[in-house]
């Protein structure tokens, strides 16, 4: 698969936002984490970054993306997906909003799985949901149908997309990330690791995971 047609794409979700540590705005928190999970996919190489919006209307997310960034605005996975590929993606990555210090080689290799299966998934570290998902496009018709159901924050999306699979190893795992959905999976930052400075900014001087 040449890496011309890749794209990664940021999904922004207000309504399942993280919840904010105390002290700090909920607003500002979505936005540091949503643009840091952001820079993370603009940075890969060869891939061409997205963003994903549900609502539609959603300006201040707009705000945080480079200049000339596709826009998707889709309610469901599938919809994302189908929409990426209208726009010449022949493989996608869909990623959770509040992973901001996300290692771009996880992505990397969920692209790399591409190459022997349908669709390749990161699991949260937690064991609820998905961190990201990738596929290569036009989706099967089980994946796709399966997907319309399934969103990053279902908490058995993993094993409901392998039980729709028409056989097992369609839909493999790579390495498991930490997603901040509560205050308390802050302790899982580490402030050695270089990135996620607008989340890290908004935090400074409160211990994580307090």
């Amino acid at each position: 698969m040449s890496t011309a047609g890749r794209r990664a794409a940021v999904l922004s979700l207000p309504a399942s936002a993280p919840d904010a540590p105390p002290g700090v705005d909920p607003a500002e928190f979505r936005l540091a984490l949503l643009e840091d999970t952001y820079e993370v996919v603009a940075g890969l190489r060869s891939v061409t970054p997205a963003l994903v919006l549900d609502p539609p209307d959603q300006p201040d997310a707009e705000a945080v993306t480079w200049p000339g960034t596709e826009i998707v605005r889709e309610p469901t996975l599938a919809g994302a997906f189908a929409a990426l590929h209208a726009l010449g993606a022949g493989e996608a990555a869909l990623v959770a909003a509040d992973a901001p210090d996300l290692p771009p080689l996880l992505i990397g290799k969920l692209f790399r799985a591409l190459g022997g299966a349908p669709a390749a998934a990161c699991r949260a570290a937690d064991g609820h949901g998905l961190v990201a998902l990738a596929a290569r496009l036009p989706l099967p018709g089980w994946l796709a149908a399966a997907l319309t159901g399934i969103g990053l924050d279902t908490p058995d999306a993993l094993s409901r997309l392998r039980a729709a699979a028409p056989r097992p190893g369609l839909v493999p795992q790579g390495p498991g990330w930490h997603r901040l959905r509560t205050p308390g999976d802050l302790r899982s930052l580490d402030p050695g690791l270089e990135g996620w400075e607008n989340t890290r900014a908004l935090l400074e001087g409160r211990p994580l995971g307090a």
